[in-house]
Formats: C-alpha cells, structure tokens, sequence
C-alpha cells in the first residue's frame, strides 16, 4: 500500500512538541494504550472489563482501569453502565476512537507480515566473552 509523502513541514526538522506525528506518538506511548484500543476493535468495539482482561494476557485489572480511564478522558472510549443487576459495565470505542485504530490496525497487520523480522530484532545478540580472547 502506498502512502502519500508527508506535507513539508513535517518532513524537515525540527519537529515542535505540538507537531502530529510526535502527538501520536505519545498518544500510543502507553503500554497497554494501543493493544486496549485494538482489542475493542476486534471484539466489535465494545467489551466487558473481564472479556477484555481475558482477550489480553498479561493486563493487570489495575493496568486495565487506569489505560480505559485514560482512553475515556482522551475521548477514544466511553463507558456505560446498565443499571440492571448486578450493575453491568461496558467499554466502546467512540467515534473517535475508530479513527485511532485505523493506523493501529495498519501497524499490527505489518507487524504480522514482518513477523520473522521482529523475532531477528527481539533475539538478543551472541555475547562474546573478552576473557576467551
């Protein structure tokens, strides 16, 4: 798929603390922020908080909570809470939030494609001891 080139100003440095791309990048700086994000998507952009902590191994509730509140206070996910009983609590992406997972989603699946290339880059280097020399 071929994108098209960067406007200008984004394309020579210096890059000001206000510019998208470095926007975006700390928006998906958040460890679970971008996998919490994808993961609404794939279940049909909402969950329960146990659905969600099932489909994403290694999430803590702690974790979970803090990112969604993060998500929710961002404007990327809303919170409802059907008043049945007990309470019932469920997470969707907003509108918003759709627009976000589309270059997320762009990423993963490149990540799919080039999945031999990251386990080359994860696996650590040989070590060589000097004392052998």
């Amino acid at each position: 798929m071929a994108l098209a080139p960067l406007p200008d100003h984004y394309r020579l440095p210096p890059f000001d603390e206000a510019c998208a791309p470095r926007r975006l990048l700390r928006l998906f700086s958040g460890k679970w922020i971008t996998m919490i994000l994808h993961t609404l998507h794939l279940l049909g952009g909402g969950s329960r908080p146990g659905q969600l902590m099932r489909a994403i191994p290694g999430l803590s509730k702690k974790m979970m909570t803090q990112t969604l509140r993060d998500l929710e206070s961002m404007g990327l996910v809303s919170r409802e809470v059907r008043q049945i009983m007990p309470p019932e609590v469920v997470y969707r992406l907003t509108e918003l939030g759709e627009v976000f997972v589309e270059p997320l989603e762009m990423l993963y699946r490149w990540g799919a494609d080039h999945a031999a290339d990251l386990e080359r880059l994860a696996s650590p280097a040989p070590q060589t001891d000097l004392q052998d020399r």
